[in-house]
């Protein structure tokens, strides 16, 4: 497994180690990983975020359309 140094300044170092002790991390190695972890996952989902935004429209989710849904629930429960 790869390893990265990386040098903070001393208020960066201090963050990171509240964080650790706060947050109940084991080490700073495991806060650095959760935090690569989460902005991975950000980017995802902005990713698809902005495919559903280029999207075409499939169905205009107003008020009929609801009160059509509703209506099939309620066959549904009555079967």
């Amino acid at each position: 497994m790869p390893t990265v140094s990386v040098t903070l300044s001393d208020d960066l170092w201090a963050f990171v180690d509240r964080q650790v002790h706060e947050g109940g991390y084991q080490d700073c190695g495991e806060f650095i990983r959760d935090l690569i972890r989460k902005e991975r996952d950000r980017q995802h989902l902005r990713a698809l975020v902005l495919e559903g935004a280029a999207s075409p429209k499939a169905v205009v989710a107003d008020d009929e359309y609801f009160d059509r849904l509703f209506r099939r629930l309620d066959e549904a429960e009555r079967e």
